[in-house]
């Protein structure tokens, strides 16, 4: 008997019970996006706006003319450059990492304005619950999302447990999964890749840089993320997002599971 045999019969089962039921997330003690408690601000206070390197945290004026903070999660790339900068205690660090959401609004915290309308979860995808085919197409990423993505297929995770699959070819996928900041060279074979799904068909920006672009954003090669090029359903930030959070934001998509972030918001 093959020594890898002997090994797997001693170790026992290695895929994790999460998320069906209780069970390890692989995530534990890993820092998430940071969360903000605008209250705390101090007066004429713009530490976190310095600091932050892809312009996710601003301060504006309303119609009252009162100092407003907003925060837009799909640019920001979990530095905790913020949380160091703060000296109030507004910005602190967090393990909130799961930021899934349907609708580019729910990732944008924007005191003193109206909140945003609640989006539908748009068409039903109740036959696509139990088996959901996935085309990935990397768009200019530096690599790291694509990590995390070969992680889905480990023993530990492992993705089709869930009837998720990835695909080869667009002509059998019902999600386009996007990584990388979306470059010119890249944008037509994107467009050529979806026009060869299927209807009915989706598109999922995976990391900060398919959302928004982040670092790279209107730089000379392009890459102000995917929203200006394909119709996008599922948005998931993070640089990278780890394996549990593109597993929890496919559930999410497919109403297996909530979605966690309501108007920049987290909730458990």
């Amino acid at each position: 008997m093959p020594q890898w045999t002997l090994l797997g019969l001693r170790e026992g089962k290695a895929t994790t019970r999460w998320p069906g039921r209780e069970g390890s997330d692989g995530q534990e003690g890993v820092l998430g996006m940071p969360r903000f408690a605008p209250e705390r601000c101090a007066d004429g206070c713009a530490a976190c706006v310095e600091s932050c390197p892809t312009e996710a945290i601003a301060i504006s004026s309303n119609d009252a003319d009162d100092e407003c903070l907003r925060v837009d999660y799909g640019r920001c790339i979990a530095c905790q450059l913020c949380v160091e900068a703060c000296p109030t205690g507004a910005a602190t660090a967090a393990f909130d990492w799961a930021f899934g959401v349907r609708d580019r609004a729910d990732l944008v915290i924007a005191t003193g304005t109206a909140p945003p309308t609640a989006a539908s979860s748009g068409e039903s995808r109740t036959g696509f619950r139990r088996s959901l085919h996935i085309r990935h197409v990397d768009a200019g990423s530096c690599n790291g999302c694509e990590s995390e993505l070969q992680a889905l297929n480990n023993p530990f995770y492992n993705l089709h447990r869930l009837g998720i699959f990835f695909t080869a070819s667009p002509r059998f996928a019902d999600l386009l999964l996007v990584t990388g900041p979306v470059t010119y060279a890249m944008r037509e074979p994107l467009r050529r890749a979806y026009e060869a799904m299927p209807e009915p068909r989706w598109v999922m920006a995976v990391g900060t840089c398919a959302v928004s672009g982040a670092l790279t954003g209107g730089g000379y090669t392009g890459g102000n993320g995917l929203e200006d090029v394909l119709p996008v359903d599922l948005y998931l930030p993070g640089s990278p997002p780890n394996p549990a959070a593109i597993i929890e934001a496919l559930l999410m998509f497919l109403d297996r599971a909530p979605q966690r972030v309501q108007r920049g918001r987290y909730g458990d």
